[in-house]
């Protein structure tokens, strides 16, 4: 599935009032029930992967908590120019849901990120004439909940647009300038072991017609 921004993957209590979801679409699209294999924030766009039965769900569930095989990338607009390619490698830790008890137990988690393109743009922000921004590509080696939007933050390149990490003023001030308002984060593409040939499947998302806003070209 292609995931929209602002759609979530399942219903929950974190989002109560929420009355759509990617799971009661994709089940109503096609007629039969789904099992998500994986989740991507609610703001997040792309690349969003479901299974026909339960035990299809469970070897790519396997597959994904092990990373065997297993390779994702997305695309983030970032704040600032980051150098040209680069490892953060920087514990987190656990977010709330995903504590099994009250300690704040410290995870590993590493993302590989690329710059592809920079820009400047003549918005005034900051004590700044112009807002320096870039494409980058990232890579989560790790799965942490939140990894990509806390590591960029963590390298001080925050994601426009994400509302819990990045900068307030600076979201607002270029969801105005953009005439769009969403968090700049999309899973381009996802590749994983076929759950029973085992051979690379790989399954991709152009970002959508919203980023051409940037300056990039549209998607084919």
């Amino acid at each position: 599935m292609h995931k929209p921004p602002g759609l979530l993957v399942h219903r929950t209590g974190l989002d109560a009032g929420e009355t759509r979801f990617a799971l009661q679409l994709l089940r109503d699209q096609i007629g039969q029930p789904v099992w998500p294999v994986h989740r991507l924030d609610k703001g997040t766009s792309g690349v969003l992967l479901f299974a026909l039965d339960a035990g299809t769900a469970g070897t790519l569930g396997k597959a994904f908590d092990s990373g065997e095989g297993l390779r994702k990338t997305y695309h983030a607009m970032v704040r600032g120019w980051p150098s040209e390619e680069g490892l953060i490698d920087h514990p987190l830790k656990r977010m709330p849901d995903d504590m099994r008890s009250q300690r704040e137990e410290l995870q590993d988690a590493q993302t590989r990120y690329r710059t592809l393109e920079r820009h400047e743009w003549p918005l005034a922000f900051g004590g700044f004439e112009t807002l320096r921004c870039a494409l980058v590509e990232l890579q989560p080696l790790t799965g942490r909940r939140h990894q990509l939007r806390r590591h960029m933050k963590h390298i001080s390149h925050p994601i426009i647009g994400d509302s819990t990490h990045g900068k307030g003023p600076l979201n607002r001030a270029v969801a105005a300038w953009l005439g769009v308002q969403r968090m700049w984060l999309h899973a381009v593409s996802l590749t994983v072991a076929h759950p029973h040939t085992g051979r690379p499947l790989c399954i991709e998302a152009p970002t959508g017609l919203d980023w051409v806003r940037w300056g990039m070209p549209s998607p084919g």
